[in-house]
């Protein structure tokens, strides 16, 4: 038996988790703070505070749950970065505590790559090498995988992450925060071709990715249209549409350049069912791979970073009280596993 106990904080959701190597997920407990809900968008300092007052409470639950004691923890994995610096703060001030407390190691986990294996807590396997698409409210990148551990990003948004353009997209339509899947189920409600929405930076070569653009566009045609939810309804839908249409090419292009038709979709954004399913089909019609994370696990979660802990636990053997936290952490600079 190897225990894991897993720490993410790095932003606004509170997740802490258990994870044995061999019986695998034993406890997963989430706290979504909703109290940034009306100040539209995440306050760091609240988020930081929110984190302080839910992660012992949250920890307490896991072990009870399990019926362990912190004592038969053999690992403290935490979210080190990319983050708000307060909240990974909070993480790693309780990981490396807890670390140094009952002589374990302390695991520092990077968040994206947390994402990138979330698969396989339902799947125990990839298929290297891959492409992965990592799209939440934070980030949206490209990475070719190569092995676990080894990674080289192929793009990434310029400006806005596709989360932030579904969040304030959602806003002009006056829909509440979080918007992204009020966005989409309104735009289930939406017909088709009443409004045609351009496909940012697909025109250009290359894999970055642009949401700016299109959320300036979509502010146009809002005030230029009729206030009732019908007219609505055709805007989510034609915004949806330009998100789906623009990561297909960009999906297109990365599985070209590297040759490789493995194609692995992550994070938050990553539960709308038409990526999803229009991601789905492309593969299938390209004979490829596709993993994609259980709909419970694509938002932040604790589980996550335990599972990664569990497989970077042999390159974490010390302990001390070293805090570390890296906002800005690139997933270009992880070690391959051991």
């Amino acid at each position: 038996m190897t225990l894991i106990l897993g720490i993410e904080t790095s932003c606004d959701d509170t997740g802490i988790a258990i994870f044995d190597k061999h019986k695998g997920l034993l406890s997963n407990k989430l706290n979504h703070q909703k109290l940034h809900a009306k100040y539209g968008g995440i306050v760091p300092e609240l988020a930081a505070r929110e984190h302080t007052r839910m992660v012992i409470p949250l920890i307490q639950r896991c072990l009870q749950e399990t019926k362990l004691s912190i004592k038969d923890i053999h690992g403290i994995s935490y979210t080190a970065g990319p983050g708000l610096i307060g909240s990974l703060m909070v993480g790693s001030v309780i990981g490396n505590t807890l670390s140094y407390i009952c002589k374990v190691p302390a695991i520092p986990i990077h968040h994206m790559e947390g994402h990138l294996l979330s698969p396989m807590l339902k799947t125990p396997s990839l298929s290297f090498p891959l492409v992965a698409l990592l799209i939440s409210g934070g980030h949206t990148q490209l990475i070719f995988a190569k092995k676990i551990g080894k990674y080289k990003i192929l793009g990434e948004t310029v400006d806005d992450a596709i989360g932030e353009a579904f969040d304030k997209t959602a806003k002009l339509l006056d829909l509440p925060y979080p918007g992204g899947k009020s966005l989409s189920l309104l735009a289930k409600k939406g017909i088709p071709k009443q409004y045609i929405f351009p496909l940012p930076m697909t025109k250009k070569k290359g894999l970055e990715f642009s949401f700016s653009g299109l959320k300036t566009f979509a502010a146009n045609v809002i005030r230029n249209s009729k206030k009732n939810k019908q007219t609505k309804a055709n805007i989510a839908l034609a915004f949806e549409n330009a998100i789906v249409e623009t990561l297909i090419i960009k999906c297109h292009r990365a599985l070209n350049l590297t040759k490789c038709n493995n194609l692995l979709i992550s994070g938050g954004v990553s539960a709308n069912q038409k990526i999803r399913t229009k991601l789905k089909n492309m593969i299938k019609k390209r004979k490829g791979k596709i993993f994609i994370t259980p709909t419970k696990f694509c938002t932040d979660n604790g589980a996550m970073i335990a599972y990664a802990g569990i497989l970077r636990l042999n390159n974490h053997k010390k302990t001390n009280l070293e805090i570390l936290v890296q906002p800005n952490w690139s997933i270009e600079d992880l070690l391959p596993i051991n």
